[in-house]
């Protein structure tokens, strides 16, 4: 099959042909873009058919998530729903004019085959072209206009509190029905709430829900890591593929919730989250690759799931039969076969871990799914994020190690000489697309928490400017695009407010310019900062699920938002400020004189380290106890 990467000279191609553009967009660890892969793409005719008739062009959404935005925004509109894979066919100027998900090989349910619906636009591009053509016009127009931001205003962190309770499961904990997802950046919002406010309506639904999270099948019991979501209500069968988003996101939520109460539910889930992330998705070069595919051999899970036969050839009888209970190997999944939970706690915990290295031992030796090595700026952003304030917080100084190596890696291979960033890389090369807003910002949000943990000024020279090309690009009379402005020009140009799967790029902006502003005291930033919550506002009052990253920004404002300078080296000092400050403060820690403009006037308290506590850069006085910087932290109810 004749594929085309997006580009000029494959529309070219087809306004000299005369044909229209067949777009199919997915990615390495999407299920059914496998299905159809092998179904039509791969067979002769319907490869031959679609070279004759078409220009196919593919695209990797996580390379070119301007792409799929805005093709993904006129599937949804024509045909109510959105997946991938997306098939979408466009006129030669890039107007879409017919839209659709997965298309079977063969007519089932009420389906048309792929090659019927090749035929009849076949049919219509020769005999309807002006309909087609208008068809596209329409759309681009309609949807383009919908681009336009509408007035932001002030998020209201209670009611949106209040609206989540109302779509909290009671029953199975997280938000809504089957499939569930993991509402990351919702209960970082409400763990930030509750530190706030003191709500326990909000810690409560963070606990049931990460309890329900950890111990279902969504989460690899055997080498940690969560999957992509739960197909059912209960959180028991995932949909197998492992995302780095996810994990990393994640990571972070269990590292705070342990802050909160210090279960050892949260911490276990945290380090061994941690560890999947450093075992299996680090590259050769110090990134993290984007995911783990959810098939194996052609079949989804396989690599990850038991029947009770293949826990008695990997076990005695005895510890067969006990993990077919502990872990509720029933036939939860396809053909007799489990996913392992663990609904309790082993009342044998050493027992466990001892079966559960075997059992890991006797998985290692099944073939093991295939990982995209792609790197993706902003998902390392996150893991870097995450893996910097676990390793203060938790003590495992490997996980800065690894965020620091990830950090380098981004600087000096996505990062080129004019100052733009390249979304992807690949062993250690930089891919063509340029870097979107989620990657300027997730990466500066990034370099900013290994300031405050390393102390080493590189990063904040780094965040400042990628800020400051994210202003002079991404922002236009105080709105915010997805794209740059020196982008490659599509047929609109994308800004989505949205949270969905990852945070977006504009809540991404808001955390890291509200974190630039509290270390500089610059107005500027503040103002990037206001402009990125208010772009956020609307969809936080109607729909909360869908702002989460957005409120918790909100959340670390409504706190101060505060600021706190560590002047000198004291692990105990910085280790106490990210356990005990509201999740997001700006933090700095390091020598004084430290060319930070929070560091300046900051020096040691008779020879001792120091740690101020400041909101818009008015400080109390230096504390050089631990306990008495949880004091000044710790906020009065």
């Amino acid at each position: 099959m004749a594929w085309r990467e997006w580009s000029a000279e494959a529309f070219r191609e087809a306004r000299e042909r005369d044909v229209p553009v067949f777009l199919s967009v997915g990615y390495s660890a999407c299920h059914w873009c496998h299905v159809m892969a092998h179904e039509s793409f791969e067979d002769e005719a319907t490869a031959a058919y679609l070279n004759e008739h078409f220009v196919s062009v593919k695209v990797d959404r996580e390379e070119r998530p301007d792409v799929d935005a805005i093709y993904m925004s006129a599937t949804v509109a024509m045909t109510g729903h959105g997946g991938w894979p997306m098939s979408v066919f466009l006129t030669p100027e890039a107007e879409p004019f017919f839209c659709g998900t997965y298309f079977p090989a063969e007519p089932r349910g009420g389906m048309a085959s792929f090659r019927q619906v090749l035929e009849s636009l076949v049919d219509a591009w020769r005999t309807k072209r002006d309909q087609i053509d208008g068809i596209g016009r329409r759309v681009v127009e309609q949807l383009g206009a919908q681009q336009q931001p509408g007035p932001g205003g002030q998020v209201d962190l209670d009611r949106a509190a209040a609206l989540l309770k109302l779509d909290f499961d009671p029953v199975d904990a997280g938000f809504g029905a089957a499939p569930k997802f993991p509402p990351s950046m919702v209960l970082d919002f409400l763990l930030r709430h509750h530190r706030r406010t003191g709500s326990e309506d909000a810690l409560a639904m963070v606990a049931a829900t990460c309890d329900r999270m950890a111990r279902g099948g969504m989460y690899d019991q055997l080498a940690g890591g969560f999957a992509r979501y739960s197909v059912d209500g209960q959180w028991i069968v995932p949909h197998f593929e492992k995302m780095l988003y996810d994990n990393a996101l994640l990571l972070d939520v269990y590292t705070h919730w342990w802050t909160v109460g210090e279960d050892p539910l949260a911490r276990r889930i945290a380090e061994e989250t941690a560890g999947f992330l450093l075992a299996e998705l680090r590259t050769a070069e110090g990134g993290f690759a984007s995911a783990l595919d959810a098939d194996t051999e052609g079949e989804e899970g396989k690599y990850y799931v038991w029947t009770p036969d293949q826990l008695r050839e990997a076990l005695d009888e005895d510890d067969a039969a006990w993990v077919v209970d502990l872990c509720d190997v029933t036939g939860t999944f396809e053909h007799g076969s489990s996913v392992l939970q663990l609904r309790r706690d082993p009342d044998d915990p050493e027992r466990w871990q001892r079966l559960r290295a075997k059992l890991l031992d006797t998985r290692s030796r099944r073939t093991y799914p295939g990982r995209d090595d792609k790197v993706v700026a902003a998902w390392n952003g996150l893991a870097i994020t995450a893996l910097a304030r676990a390793g203060v917080i938790l003590d495992r100084p490997e996980y800065v190690e690894a965020a620091e190596a990830a950090a380098r890696l981004i600087r000096d291979v996505h990062l080129d000489d004019a100052g733009r960033l390249h979304r992807t890389s690949r062993d250690g090369v930089a891919g063509t697309a340029h870097g979107v807003l989620e990657d300027y910002v997730a990466y500066a949000q990034a370099c900013l928490t290994l300031l405050g943990v390393t102390g080493n000024v590189e990063w904040f020279e780094t965040a400042r400017r990628l800020l400051d090309r994210t202003l002079e690009q991404f922002v236009a009379d105080g709105s915010y695009f997805d794209t740059a402005a020196d982008a490659e020009e599509l047929v609109w140009r994308p800004q989505d407010p949205t949270d969905n799967a990852s945070p977006s790029g504009v809540s991404l902006a808001a955390e890291a310019f509200t974190t630039m502003a509290a270390l500089t005291g610059s107005v500027r930033y503040e103002t990037a900062a206001e402009q990125a919550l208010a772009a956020s506002a609307t969809i936080a009052d109607r729909a909360p699920r869908f702002a989460g990253r957005a409120l918790a920004v909100a959340e670390t404002v409504a706190s101060g938002p505060l600021e706190v300078a560590i002047a000198g080296a004291s692990p105990e000092l910085l280790r106490t400020a990210l356990r005990t400050a509201p999740w997001g403060t700006a933090i700095v820690h390091g020598p004084p004189g430290l060319a930070v403009p929070l560091m300046e006037g900051r020096d040691l308290v008779d020879g001792r380290p120091a740690a101020y506590v400041c909101q818009k850069f008015t400080c109390r006085l230096p504390v050089v106890l631990p306990e008495d910087l949880r004091r000044e932290l710790t906020p009065a109810r």
